[in-house]
């Protein structure tokens, strides 16, 4: 199985989030990790499940970079099987929420979304942990 880990972040929560999934999910299959920035369109949408990551910014948007790169892929994610996930410090998780919306709109296999408030501590990193092995 390959898997596809993308994520932005600012304040390195979402990226802690991403690290710990990444150590999950590395051992069970082929993982392509990296920023939503420097990422590799065709190689991501190549992979069997999609991992994507932002936190919330401003009035609970994507991170710009995830915004662009999820942009670009939007339309290619029919019938692929995606889980999102990101931080938080302020409202309720609309952001992800909207995000999930986008992703069924366009045809994707959204499985539950993974969500924590700052940055993953103990519980959350076990949540981050258990999120990640219920994918594979």
């Amino acid at each position: 199985m390959k898997v596809a880990i993308i994520y932005a972040s600012t304040t390195g929560n979402t990226e802690a989030m991403a690290n710990v999934i990444n150590e999950t999910v590395t051992a069970n299959a082929e993982v392509v990790f990296g920023t939503a920035d420097s990422a590799d369109s065709a190689a991501v949408l190549a992979c069997d499940v999609i991992l994507l990551g932002s936190p919330a910014m401003g009035d609970e948007v994507l991170e710009d970079t995830m915004e662009e790169f999820y942009t670009g892929i939007e339309s290619s994610l029919s019938g692929k099987k995606v889980g999102l996930f990101g931080s938080y410090d302020w409202g309720d998780g609309q952001w992800l929420r909207d995000w999930e919306d986008r992703a069924k709109s366009a045809g994707a296999n959204v499985v539950e979304s993974l969500m924590v408030h700052l940055t993953p501590e103990g519980d959350d990193i076990i949540k981050c942990q258990d999120w990640a092995k219920s994918i594979l």
